[in-house]
Parts: C-alpha cells; sequence; structure tokens
C-alpha cells in the first residue's frame, strides 16, 4: 500500500515538475567593469579631474531616455570618484573584452577618456565633458566633443540624467550630436512565424493534457490504495 501511495504522489510531483517553467538568469544589466589605467587618465563628471594610475570600477547606475549615468569608484567600491554623464554609441562589432577609447592629447598632458565599451555589446557609452573642458579637448584633438551646457558639480543622478547634451567644435561652435555619435542601423520587423505559434501552442496544449492526466493518474491510484486497506 504505501509503494502504491508513493507512487500516486510521485505522479503529482511530475506534473507539477512538467508544468513548471525554469527561472531566468539575471542579466548583468550595470556594465560593471574592473578598469586598471597604466597612466594617469583624465575624466569628466563634477568638473574634470585626472585619476591617478590606479584600477577602478565603471559601471552604468541609471539609463535614462537620452542621458546615461556611468560612476567610476575604487577597486573596493567604497568611494565614488565621479558620476559622468554619457550617451549610448554604435559600433559595428562587439568584442569579447572591454575596450576604452581616449582622445589625444599634447605630450605631457593625461588622455582624455573619450568612450567605453562593454564585452559583447555593439552599445558603448561616449562621455560628455562640460562646455569649457569640452572646447579645449575639442581644440587638441581637432574633432567635435560631446558636451553639456550645464553646470553639474555635485549634480544628483535626476538631474543628470536630465540635462541637455550637445557637440562643440574646436571653435565652440554647436553641431550636431550624430557627428559624435553614431546610431544604430534601423531594425527591420521581425517576420510573424505562424508555424511556430501554431507549434508553440500545440505544445502547450499536450502538456497541460499530461500533466492533467498524470494528475488524474496519481487521484485513482490512491482512492484504490484506500479500497485495499
Amino acid at each position: 500500500m504505501t509503494l502504491l501511495k508513493g507512487f500516486g504522489t510521485g505522479l503529482c510531483l511530475t506534473a507539477l515538475c512538467v508544468l513548471a517553467a525554469p527561472k531566468a538568469k539575471a542579466d548583468d544589466f550595470n556594465r560593471k567593469s574592473l578598469v586598471t589605467f597604466t597612466a594617469p587618465v583624465e575624466v569628466g563628471g563634477s568638473g574634470a579631474q585626472i585619476l591617478p594610475a590606479g584600477t577602478y570600477v565603471f559601471k552604468v547606475i541609471n539609463e535614462g531616455v537620452n542621458n546615461h549615468i556611468v560612476q567610476i569608484s575604487n577597486q573596493d567600491e567604497t568611494h565614488v570618484y565621479t558620476l559622468i554623464i554619457a550617451m549610448p554609441n554604435y559600433r559595428l562589432k562587439s568584442t569579447s573584452k572591454t575596450v576604452m577609447t581616449f582622445s589625444e592629447r599634447p605630450a605631457g598632458q593625461p588622455e582624455a577618456l573619450k568612450a567605453w565599451f562593454y564585452p559583447g555589446r555593439q552599445w558603448g557609452e561616449q562621455f560628455v565633458y562640460e562646455r569649457s573642458k569640452a572646447i579645449q579637448l575639442a581644440s587638441e584633438t581637432n574633432e567635435a566633443v560631446l558636451s553639456t551646457p550645464a553646470v553639474i558639480t555635485a549634480a544628483p543622478v535626476e538631474v543628470l540624467t536630465a540635462v541637455p547634451v550637445e557637440a562643440v567644435t574646436p571653435k565652440g561652435e554647436t553641431v550636431e550630436i550624430a557627428q559624435v555619435v553614431e546610431a544604430p542601423p534601423a531594425a527591420e520587423p521581425a517576420p510573424v512565424e505562424v508555424a511556430s505559434l501554431t507549434q508553440t501552442a500545440s505544445n502547450l496544449g499536450l502538456i497541460g493534457l499530461a500533466g492533467m492526466l498524470l494528475l488524474g493518474s496519481g487521484f485513482l491510484l490512491s482512492v484504490f490504495a484506500k479500497k485495499s486497506i
């Protein structure tokens, strides 16, 4: 009798296992990266500042409609050096490693951080500088640089996600942001696969039917076991 009862319970558990959905694996949504600089690097944020050679943690802490906020902290994440405004920038190929790009500067000056690309993604983060620093970098590199006219010193994250961003030339002229960051190609709508949808619905129906049959079998075996006592 115990064997029959156990068998009935096992059928019920089997049905529940068949119907249960697997848990989804969480994505690395903040793109946390450990980055080591072998020389001093200039970054934007609350006024431009120089990070000495060392190891830092980069991660996205907020993604607004246009502006993304990147936090730079020490390796233990016990001290935040700065928050930087960034804009999405597209590249044709993703890489298997973190990529940092820099603006070349005159000898004796630290390289200025330009963009950060996370492994496996075609979207990167193009960094924004306050206007005066952006014009200086633009004149040194002879290319447009992302800037903001806002004073962002000690500004909270909610403010940083909404500040205006533009691009400036070496002469301080405002130009289209598209001259600095590249938008992704327009995605074509994915075709609806009717056969696949039908197959999925059919599979769900079969799974449900199998579950009901197993539960029913377990119930009948349980009744049979009681009558046999």
